[in-house]
């Protein structure tokens, strides 16, 4: 099974260190912060400052996406905010498909951001009769069952995951069967499609105890220097 973290990667992406292509994000919105606020240019020294990230580092992972800086001047932003775009894939509108119409994917289906980035959920599919038919976020959410066929019919070649861990697989195998190519999948269970398929696993219960861990570690060192709580 093909693996990969975010949005399906465009052939411009391949090979591409993975760190690179999770920083360039980061710079995307920064520069759009900065382009707000009335700033035509940027340096990797400035990106690296407001970020907390090595200049160097900043300069080869924009390197990437073709867009050379200028010696003592820098980057025209709008310029490398296209760059990335494009680089990304993000100029062109993705549509996907959402399976799973519970509390967390109508946070999806509402969560405005992510059309900056070219993806459009148009539809989503739940099991659940009393989900079914109605409207959520301008998404209409049908049944599971008419997802394969719909899917040829419209083209969708991207699906999202938000069901139980139980469900998971099923859902996986109905995109599948709708032609999918690419699954970000948010469910706390792996699922196994054929090597053509992209996968992204975003599991929400490991970050969580990551983050819980480290609080626990925190607080503890904190009462064993005798510490007020942080």
């Amino acid at each position: 099974m093909n693996e990969s973290k975010g949005r399906s990667i465009p052939e411009t992406v391949k090979g591409v260190p993975e760190p690179t292509l999770r920083r360039l994000p980061l710079y995307y919105r920064l520069l759009k912060q900065l382009r707000d606020s009335g700033r035509a240019g940027v340096s990797c020294t400035m990106i690296g400052t407001e970020l907390k990230l090595d200049p160097t580092q900043i300069r080869k992972d924009i390197e990437v996406t073709g867009t050379v800086g200028r010696p003592k001047v820098g980057y025209d932003i709008n310029e490398l905010i296209c760059a990335i775009e494009r680089f990304l894939g993000w100029d062109n509108t993705v549509e996907a498909f959402l399976v799973g119409a519970g509390s967390l994917g109508e946070a999806l289906m509402g969560y405005g951001g992510f059309t900056e980035c070219g993806l459009q959920i148009v539809a989503a599919f739940d099991v659940d009769p009393t989900k079914c038919h109605r409207v959520m976020h301008g998404k209409h959410v049908r049944h599971v069952s008419k997802l394969p066929n719909l899917m040829r019919r419209m083209k969708v070649r991207f699906g999202i995951i938000t069901v139980p861990a139980a469900e998971a697989q099923q859902a996986a195998n109905l995109l599948v069967e709708g032609g999918v190519l690419a699954i970000w999948n948010f469910a706390p269970a792996k699922i196994q499609v054929p090597e053509r398929v992209i996968v992204t696993n975003e599991d929400l219960y490991c970050s969580l105890a990551v983050l819980s861990q480290k609080m626990t570690r925190k607080l503890a060192l904190s009462r064993s220097k005798g510490g007020s709580k942080p």
